[in-house]
């Protein structure tokens, strides 16, 4: 059992390549928040998560006020949260004319941009991920604002890559088909690289992640999301992964600081307002979906996350 892997089943990803480029140094190009992208790329993606791909020569990633971090061929670099940054190569000035990016992003134009200084050239590609960060939230709110891994450590990462770039060109001479299966790549990608960069987490680290790696904290995470609507007890859960509930409560707590019954608490109240914003289905039958007998009990634990009952967050935040 993944965790991980249960999380992402119930998630709705859409990915997609925007942009590609080859720029001489020096160069320096600036990113808007996801949220500006999105208004071109996806209007209606609640969240997006934006990446570049380094495919040959070398680059600077920087958050705004941040330190710039190397980039070499083989890198991703993501932005889990949308922020603004920047990447750049060469020493000096040369800023991309961005107007001219803009007009590629808004018109779906793969074939590579070509500006900078005339220096040393740098190839690269840039995606995005679209998710609800509702059901999202476990991973996201585990990520840095900014993360790096090499796809180049084993064959996988070297199929990934050639295949993208293959349907990159394939895209740019608009050969049928190719979005939608560089849309595939695009999420298998990000979703390799999340894997990747959990596998590098150094052993004294916690949260969501570092938990779902875990032998124990990662097959319980796994069976509460597989079974979120079950009256899941601390002995039940105990003696499914072969811990005394003490134990269990001091090592999930350890990762995610909270017991797992307040964890599944938390996804419950994420998966009832998901349910709330996407679907006509009334407050009672959301409730018993996951996992509650009493709608007055599901209401008050509503509340108490969201600060207004589910009715009142429905109206609010509907988007479908």
């Amino acid at each position: 059992m993944d965790a991980f892997s249960e999380v992402l089943s119930g998630v709705r990803l859409k990915g997609a390549m925007f942009f590609s480029a080859e720029f001489s140094a020096p160069w320096r190009i600036s990113t808007p928040h996801s949220r500006a992208l999105a208004l071109t790329l996806a209007p209606d993606a609640p969240h997006m998560v934006i990446y570049h791909f380094v495919v040959d020569g070398s680059a600077l990633a920087r958050l705004e006020n941040g330190p710039d971090v190397e980039l070499s061929p083989g890198d991703i670099v993501v932005f889990p949260h949308g922020d603004p940054h920047q990447l750049s190569g060469g020493s000096g000035i040369s800023r991309v004319d961005s107007t001219e990016v803009f007009h590629k992003i808004a018109t779906r134009d793969l074939s590579p941009m070509q500006a900078g200084g005339g220096g040393a050239t740098t190839r690269f590609v840039c995606g995005y991920l679209t998710c609800d960060p509702l059901l999202c939230g476990p991973i996201l709110e585990s990520l840095p604002p900014m993360l790096k891994v090499n796809v180049r450590t084993d064959r996988s990462g070297h199929w990934l890559e050639q295949s993208i770039l293959h349907l990159v060109e394939e895209a740019a001479s608009n050969h049928a088909g190719s979005d939608a299966m560089l849309a595939k790549l695009s999420e298998a990608l990000f979703v390799d690289t999340l894997r990747r960069y959990v596998t590098g987490l150094p052993e004294q680290t916690t949260g969501w992640l570092a938990g779902a790696r875990d032998a124990v904290v990662g097959k319980s995470l796994a069976l509460l999301h597989r079974r979120p609507s079950h009256p899941w007890t601390i002995a039940e859960l105990a003696a499914a992964v072969g811990l005394s509930r003490s134990a269990l409560v001091e090592r999930f707590s350890r990762y995610l600081s909270d017991s797992p019954i307040a964890y599944l608490t938390g996804w419950r109240i994420r998966l009832a307002a998901q349910a709330l914003t996407s679907t006509s289905k009334g407050v009672a039958d959301i409730a018993a979906e996951v996992g509650y007998e009493s709608e007055a009990a599901f209401n008050r634990a509503f509340k108490r996350v969201f600060g207004v009952p589910p009715a009142q967050y429905r109206r609010k935040n509907r988007h479908s």
